[in-house]
């Protein structure tokens, strides 16, 4: 059955959502949602791979994190706004896709390979991590979307995606598409400190920060390292500060912004003020929307969502069971 352009994306609630969640990834689906049908949805059983030993937070961030995209502007309207728990099939579709994946595409995962060397604090030495890109795959599968947004540091996944969709073809006839990527644009969000902005760094700017402490963060943030004091000239493309202003700041103010760096006529704590005061015009009406969201109206979105979701995932795996041969009709 041809199906119209559709897309679908997913984040795991692993705690509160920061700036770079936004405009890594929020930013794109707000386009995304006027462009085609989208499903978004709040991967709570991914979240199980890396934290299966500390499982009390998930609800709670389940919550917020779909507060954070309501806040933002995600519509459940306009997209089907799901939580992956309560549509099962997607355990079962998990399942059938594990049984045809070669074990050797899963270790060659480039994410598992790093992961393992990386986080040293939690032992991942378990099946679910290694076979969390079957359950990827499953999630994106389900509903046969023509596109996936997805960085350049996600393709691989995307590409063993179309791999697995491509050997089911292969074994039981043409049925699931294979997904396109449509690359995010990049948007370059360092952490407070210059590393990757993360949660478990410490070095994040949250959308639900207060913004006296936002401005508290901004005011200790590092800049170019080579600007001593304020007469020193400065270069904005080595500077920690300057990417936040390419995201949040007015063309013709970054260029004064330039201008005043280099030639040392503007000091870094005047560079953060008006930094400051650009995350706070951007942060309020957020943080106003995301007053008014309770979690009564949160659950009801995610339960109303996910029924929308499970009708659409019941049909995949109808036409999953029969290409297999196991429709039975007991």
């Amino acid at each position: 059955m041809s199906l119209p352009p559709r897309t679908l994306s997913g984040m795991r609630p692993t705690g509160p959502l920061h700036l770079g969640h936004y405009f890594g990834a929020i930013k794109n689906w707000l386009k995304l949602q006027d462009e085609m049908p989208c499903f978004f949805f709040v991967a709570d059983w991914h979240a199980l791979t890396s934290d299966y030993a500390n499982t009390k937070d998930i609800k709670e961030y389940v919550i917020e994190m779909t507060r954070d995209w309501l806040a933002c502007g995600l519509d459940p309207e306009r997209s089907v706004i799901f939580q992956q728990s309560l549509v099962l099939e997607h355990a079962e579709l998990s399942l059938l896709l594990g049984m045809i994946t070669p074990v050797s595409w899963l270790e060659r995962n480039p994410t598992y390979k790093e992961q393992r060397e990386e986080i040293t604090n939690k032992d991942l030495s378990n099946l679910g991590f290694l076979s969390y890109p079957v359950l990827m795959a499953s999630d994106i599968l389900m509903y046969r979307p023509a596109w996936v947004p997805v960085g350049e540091d996600q393709l691989p996944h995307l590409e063993l995606t179309r791999e697995i969709a491509r050997r089911f073809n292969n074994f039981y006839g043409d049925f699931f598409p294979e997904p396109q990527a449509r690359l995010t644009p990049a948007a370059r969000c360092p952490g407070l400190d210059g590393r990757k902005m993360s949660k478990s760094y410490g070095n994040s700017i949250f959308l639900s920060d207060d913004l006296a402490d936002i401005a508290k963060k901004v005011r200790g943030m590092l800049t170019d390292k080579n600007r001593l004091r304020r007469s020193d000239p400065g270069n904005p493309k080595v500077c920690n500060l300057y990417p936040y202003h390419e995201l949040l700041t007015d063309e013709t103010t970054r260029a004064e912004i330039c201008e005043g760096c280099v030639t040392a006529s503007l000091g870094c704590v005047d560079c953060k003020k008006i930094l400051i005061n650009n995350l706070e015009s951007f942060l309020t009406p957020i943080q106003e929307r995301r007053k008014t969201l309770s979690s009564d109206y949160i659950r009801q979105v995610l339960k109303e969502g996910s029924a929308s979701a499970r009708e659409e995932a019941q049909r995949t795996m109808q036409g999953a069971r029969k290409a297999m041969h196991l429709d039975f009709n007991y």
